[in-house]
């Protein structure tokens, strides 16, 4: 989509003009367990950054472990000097902010499309693969819809606590879809909304789920992928901070109650040729079951993408619509990927394995990965669910074997890259090991 203005300083400008109480502005980016970092800029100097002064912040921001520190990767962290990388306004996105404690303004950043793009940041690698697919032909068309729990904002004894409406402080416990609890919370819900649209996302639908104080929102399919990621990360930024606003904590942690669904980022993606015909509906439907085998063939070897962290491991397998192995099906939420029933032109995948905490650029990269990967070998799918609910293919339920598994497969290091799939696994490595290094009351109880 192509950005209002015809410049960065000409929107800085209009932004100040619009927004003259504003006085500071959020510069931020993803990292890799996709969490935001930055620096908070003075406007005026912004505005010297969009007429061209240098924008620069330390490579490794972007290798943060989950808790914020630095582990030890290769060359990198403690062993290059943390030099600093180029890094770019994203055009379109400095908004303001509606839910800090005084006026403040935000804008994405990126080091893709710099003169020295860091190989491994998310962003960057959701670009390349983007531009390959655009360099033979193929654009996709991407909506993300993320599921996320509210919780009452104080933690009991470390716990979340169900969340209670301000009508009758009961907690939530309707049914799901039940169209009342759309109604009990939604002064929190239609803000989130509204944020997220001042942000620049199109987010629409609200969905009551299954879970206590669990929903969704939907985001309307876009033709420019970078940007369909793009929202799915400012969006869990808005959503978080509109619930504190309204005494909630949101959280999109794959598993937050083990009896009960856990939170997943479902990703919609079709593909357009120059000329706006749906490559998936082609030739009898051909390339879209390529398209799925692809998807298959890789997932075991990302998941430690899709499953992020050693919590969302715990979401497969548990209650409804969470597959416990690659699987695909025509309408049926029980499968990985799920095709919806639609016309040829709205042909399209759902892919529905990763947790609403994963990274969405790199959700995103390793989807499209895969279907390039099934579109070039002319795979052919296993059985889809809707023959044989048995059918399926093994994955790796912990981080360890995920990462071996991610490690040593060449079409997965080829489509993602090198440097980025050595630096993403040991990242998750570390961050699962760091997670592990401390004994549990449960351990004393069973083993004391």
């Amino acid at each position: 989509m192509t950005p209002a203005f015809p410049d960065l300083l000409s929107e800085v400008r209009a932004f100040r003009a619009q927004h003259p109480q504003v006085s500071y502005v959020d510069l931020i980016a993803l990292d890799i367990p996709g969490h935001f970092y930055g620096k908070r800029y003075p406007v005026d100097m912004l505005e010297k950054v969009a007429a061209g002064s240098p924008l620069k912040l330390p490579q490794n921001c972007v290798l943060l472990g989950v808790q914020g520190g630095l582990h030890p990767i290769g060359d990198y962290c403690f062993n290059d000097g943390d030099p600093d990388a180029p890094r770019r306004l994203i055009p379109g996105t400095l908004k303001p902010v509606r839910w800090e404690g005084q006026p403040l303004g935000q804008m994405l950043i990126s080091s893709d499309g710099t003169a020295s793009p860091i190989e491994f940041e998310p962003r960057e690698v959701l670009a390349h693969v983007l531009k390959r697919l655009e360099q033979r032909g193929i654009r996709p068309v991407v909506a993300f819809e993320l599921e996320f729990y509210l919780f009452d904002r104080k933690l009991k004894d470390g716990l979340p606590q169900f969340p209670r409406d301000g009508y009758t402080d009961d907690e939530d416990n309707q049914p799901n879809m039940h169209i009342e609890r759309l109604t009990r919370f939604s002064s929190v819900l239609h803000e989130m909304v509204e944020a997220a649209n001042e942000q620049g996302v199109e987010a629409n639908v609200i969905t009551a789920e299954l879970g206590p104080g669990q929903f969704e929102i939907n985001f309307a399919h876009n033709e420019d992928g970078l940007q369909a990621a793009d929202w799915a990360a400012l969006f869990c930024r808005s959503t978080r901070g509109v619930a504190l606003k309204h005494g909630h904590r949101a959280s999109f942690m794959s598993k937050p109650y083990l009896n009960a669904p856990g939170s997943g980022m479902h990703v919609h993606v079709s593909l357009y040729d120059a000329a706006g015909n749906n490559l998936l509906a082609a030739d009898g439907q051909r390339p879209l079951r390529h398209a799925v085998a692809g998807c298959l063939a890789l997932l075991p070897h990302c998941m430690p993408i899709f499953a992020a962290n050693h919590n969302a491991f715990r979401r497969y397998g548990a209650m409804v619509n969470a597959a416990s192995r690659a699987s695909w099906g025509l309408e049926d939420r029980d499968a990985c990927i799920r095709i919806p029933e639609s016309d040829p032109r709205n042909l399209r995948i759902e892919h529905r394995l990763a947790g609403a905490d994963a990274n969405p650029y790199l959700v995103l990269a390793a989807i499209l990965t895969g279907i390039e990967h099934g579109l070039d070998a002319g795979l052919e799918p296993i059985a889809p669910l809707n023959d044989d609910r048995q059918s399926g293919i093994d994955f790796p339920k912990d981080m360890l074997s995920a990462v071996a598994a991610m490690q040593g497969h060449p079409a997965v290091r080829e489509g993602l890259g090198e440097e980025f799939v050595m630096v993403y696994c040991e990242n998750k490595r570390q961050d699962h090991l760091a997670f592990m290094d401390e004994v549990s009351a449960r351990e004393y109880r069973w083993f004391l």
